[in-house]
């Protein structure tokens, strides 16, 4: 049976950070992996890789087949190319804990599509917190955004069980987009509650600019057209559970710009989270 889990890292603009990302990938207990690099941004990659003397054959390089065409095109690229039953999705400024493919090929055993907790850091690797830290809880399209309430691109999915392509229509939010179309065919999820999927946090997202801002209130207010639409085709209390979601957290973006004013270090996670324990909404999860 094949066991191959593709990491798919999309990398443009990455030549200070994709040593140390790939370097995680290449630390992994699971040796049964492949990465498959796209370059969005016309680097050659393998060579950069080379010069820091990183060359494996598992590492797959392929091209977006331009330049800046967006994240969602270049992981499209590899989704439409691997042939291995298991996808893992890596940017190319974030980093795999060790054990991280190990655990989560056991859990896909069980479940179709695994999440795990995030430890966010900063460029520098400073440990800032954990987001969805926890009990390992079966979670659905409707009670997800509620344990992981960051950056959803630490997602793996068992393909022949269910399967879907990033929607490059959007500026942002593209890996929820993506979530909820696997949610079609996988109704439930496990998420690890163990950080095993390091999310680097850039300047230019600990405090979102106007342009960032503005593009994450149309991609949410987007999805959640989609949802009310029955686009997904999700049961009404899944949808009710991740419309309750959003409509907290473009409130959130629309805040965010004067609580940074008064703490510049203030993380979007930090903002948001005591306003998802306040919403009224809140559905129970799955301990």
């Amino acid at each position: 049976m094949n066991s191959t889990i593709c990491v798919v890292t999309p990398a443009f603009r990455a030549k200070d950070t994709i040593v140390a990302t790939v370097a995680s990938v290449l630390e992994q207990t699971w040796p049964d992996w492949e990465l498959w690099l796209v370059a969005d941004d016309g680097e050659d990659y393998e060579a950069l890789l080379a010069k820091a003397g990183i060359g494996d054959p598992r590492i797959r390089h392929l091209t977006s087949g331009g330049i800046a065409r967006g994240a969602s095109i270049a992981r499209n690229v590899a989704l439409d190319a691997i042939s291995a039953p298991y996808v893992a999705i890596l940017d190319a400024d974030d980093r795999m804990k060790p054990d991280k493919l190990a655990r989560v090929a056991k859990a896909l055993e069980t479940h179709a599509v695994v999440t795990t907790a995030l430890d966010v850091m900063t460029s520098d690797f400073r440990h800032l917190r954990f987001v969805g830290e926890g009990p390992d809880r079966e979670l659905s399209a409707g009670t997800h955004k509620w344990v992981s309430l960051s950056m959803d691109s630490m997602v793996v999915w068992n393909r022949g069980r269910t399967d879907a392509r990033y929607d490059p229509t959007l500026s942002n939010m593209t890996d929820l987009e993506l979530l909820l179309q696997l949610y079609r065919k996988a109704p439930r999820s496990l998420h690890l509650g163990l950080p095993l999927h390091d999310y680097i946090k850039r300047a230019n997202s600990m405090s979102n600019g106007k342009d960032v801002a503005a593009g994450m209130i149309r991609s949410k207010r987007e999805i959640l057209r989609r949802l009310q639409a029955g686009y997904y085709g999700l049961p009404e209390e899944e949808v009710a559970g991740i419309a309750a979601f959003l409509e907290v957290s473009l409130h959130a973006e629309e805040t965010y710009g004067t609580a940074l004013e008064q703490n510049r270090e203030l993380l979007f996670e930090d903002h948001i989270e005591p306003m998802l324990a306040r919403a009224p909404l809140r559905p129970l999860q799955n301990a």
